[in-house]
């Protein structure tokens, strides 16, 4: 999450036994965020560089479907056709029942330099009669699963999530994350929105699905960062789609601060990941320039690797001797950490926050030290606390969202706590 507050001093008790028992399981606890229980679903500033983008009227012509490998659907071609963002570039079957129909994609989408990116993802719809209208999307953002290419959520094939919405759903790997030979721009925050919002476009240009052009979002974890910058972007992204709301639960945020002796580990560990993310997509930065001789030397499994591997990769290293050169206080890395620090800027498409009361990935501090950061911006915000839950997203966290939901494709207005108190 790129967390911590410069000028920070890390205790010796903060960086010993107790610092491995808990990093040794964050792979477990974030992998747990990827595919979660409601209803299929679950997983886990303004930023610069975001623009207006307007896909063209869906092609009059879809893909064949892929007939490689599964291994090969990851290659991108190259070099990369033109296409406006959502055009379908493949089209891979994954299941089908008497419900519904879920495929693989690959489509065009466009990262925070504005550079056309091929992104890989899941699109899931019903197979029924379409509403007038066309039917309501859901876009889920998954939490960390890596930065390399084996760590798609697409490659295992399952159903986007739906989270209560009765309609088409899609998942997208993000920017980088799925295409061989790529890293993903961890925590970069206009990239991973604009892979969110691409997906529904994508489904849109698949006419099999009806997907219409109301739409909400979710995400959790990292996901629910890519969330708060989909609210934030989606919009004036995609003027042709209408974004009706935004549900980010334990959301990556507020990357200066640290919440008290809790809130160590997971931001040293997720921000290496987050410095090696930036590489991708800010020129001149290297994360050789802030990171450790040991940490270098064990950097390998950020290209090869998958979060459990990154995590037994770092393990071992205290995290008071991850950086040489901190990035929480040094150029460019600050500004760039800034730059993707959601949360800062309000839009009309309300959000809703969720937090565990148990958390212990995403203290329950850091989630509400956000929330006032949202309401002094202005953004309508609704605060929910799922008593007793951890990182991982569970039902009651699912059938809050799905209500929430229910109300926003109801027109029902939503509520601001920001105005509450």
């Amino acid at each position: 999450m790129f967390v911590g507050r410069k000028g920070t001093s890390v205790t010796r008790h903060e960086t010993g036994g107790g610092w491995r028992r808990v990093a040794a399981a964050l792979g477990a606890a974030l992998l747990l965020t990827v595919g979660c229980a409601h209803g299929g679903g679950g997983g886990g500033g303004g930023g610069g560089g975001s623009t207006t983008s307007t896909s063209s009227s869906p092609p009059t012509t879809v893909p064949e479907p892929w007939t490689g490998t599964l291994a090969q659907f990851y290659e991108v071609p190259d070099p990369l056709p033109e296409g406006s963002p959502g055009q379908l570039i493949r089209l891979m079957p994954v299941a089908a029942d008497a419900a519904t129909t879920t495929v693989r994609v690959m489509y065009h989408s466009r990262d925070r330099r504005d550079v056309d990116r091929a992104v890989t993802g899941i699109v899931t719809y019903p197979n029924a009669p379409v509403p007038d209208g066309g039917w309501p999307v859901v876009s889920w953002a998954h939490g960390t699963t890596g930065l390399a290419s084996p760590c798609a959520p697409s490659r295992a094939g399952g159903a986007a999530p739906a989270f209560g919405v009765d309609g088409v759903r899609v998942a997208t790997d993000y920017i980088g994350l799925g295409p061989v030979g790529e890293r993903h721009s961890y925590l970069v925050g206009a990239s991973e929105a604009h892979a969110v919002v691409d997906a529904v476009r994508a489904a849109r240009n698949l006419p099999a699905t009806g997907a219409g052009n109301r739409w909400v979002a979710v995400g959790h974890s990292q996901g629910g960062h890519s969330a708060l910058f989909t609210n934030e972007l989606g919009q004036a992204y995609a003027p042709e789609l209408e974004l009706l709301g935004t549900a980010s639960l334990a959301p990556a945020a507020m990357f200066e601060e640290r919440f008290g002796p809790a809130d160590v580990v997971i931001p040293h560990m997720v921000g290496v990941m987050g410095l090696y993310g930036m590489e991708t997509e800010y020129p001149g930065v290297e994360a050789d320039d802030y990171v450790s001789d040991r940490v270098e030397a064990a950097d390998d499994v950020i290209d090869t690797g998958c979060l459990d591997d990154v995590v037994s990769a770092l393990v071992g290293i205290p995290i008071d001797t991850f950086y040489d050169v901190s990035p929480y206080e040094t150029e460019p890395a600050l500004s760039i950490l800034r730059e993707n620090d959601p949360g800062h800027v309000a839009v009309d498409a309300p959000l809703l926050l969720v937090y565990g009361s148990a958390d212990t990935w995403v203290v329950p501090d850091r989630v509400r030290a956000l929330y006032d950061q949202l309401c002094d911006a202005g953004q309508v915000t609704e605060l929910a606390e799922i008593a007793g839950a951890p990182h991982t997203v569970t039902p009651a966290m699912g059938d809050r969202v799905s209500a929430w939901f229910d109300d926003r494709f109801a027109a029902v207005p939503p509520t601001d706590s920001c105005a509450s108190g």
